[in-house]
């Protein structure tokens, strides 16, 4: 069996065990995201997945409805866009949960490269583009390098590597490096999105 067709059926398996066993955990943290802020509980997002194919991305709510769904990520809890329970998901990233219904209907991966905007995809350059050779992930190789230290461009050099070199037991070792990171609550908020933090304002506005 190729390690395109095992990468699935873990994709499949994963999904489907991981649903089942959060069922209850998910339906409690609907309810408390309804009643902390007004707004839907699951948040829908155009991203861009596998050949630059969009698709619908899901996550649990974490920001104000009135705010740029669009926009950068917080880069500190004391964002005002974050909700209070959103404070709480986003640290233990238990606003991820609703991707596994992505990676179950084949939209993404549970490793790969993350998942990002249409308006960022315009932007790279082909060899940048080589990270959507593969499934978006729930999490990837850097994720587990250094996530919230990194920038934007080292963040796509990383999922380019692991474009090139992906394989089962680096699938594995991506895993147990998230469990440990997300255990600990470890490099959850972005710290800076490019290498010159300057230009965010002028990248917002377009």
């Amino acid at each position: 069996m190729t390690y395109k067709i095992i990468k699935r059926i873990i994709d499949i398996v994963g999904a489907i065990v991981g649903l089942i066993l959060f069922a209850p955990l998910m339906l409690i943290l609907a309810i408390i995201i309804k009643l902390d802020s007004q707004g839907p509980a699951i948040f829908c997002q155009e991203r861009v997945g596998k050949d630059g194919k969009k698709f619908k991305f899901y996550k649990f709510r974490t920001m104000r409805t009135d705010v740029d769904p669009y926009g950068f990520s917080p880069k500190d809890f004391g964002d005002p866009r974050i909700t209070r329970i959103g404070k709480f998901l986003r640290k233990y990233s238990l606003d991820e949960l609703p991707q596994l219904i992505n990676v179950l209907k084949g939209d993404m991966s549970l490793v790969g490269p993350r998942p990002l905007l249409p308006w960022q995809y315009k932007k790279w350059t082909e060899h940048q583009r080589r990270r959507c050779l593969v499934k978006p992930g729930l999490t990837g190789w850097a994720q587990v390098k250094g996530r919230a230290s990194l920038t934007h461009e080292d963040k796509i050099e990383l999922d380019i590597w692991y474009v090139e070199n992906a394989g089962f037991w680096l699938d594995i070792k991506i895993i147990f490096l998230t469990l440990g990171r997300v255990i600990k609550g470890e490099d959850i908020l972005e710290k800076k999105y490019s290498k010159n933090d300057d230009d965010i304002e002028i990248r917002k506005s377009e």
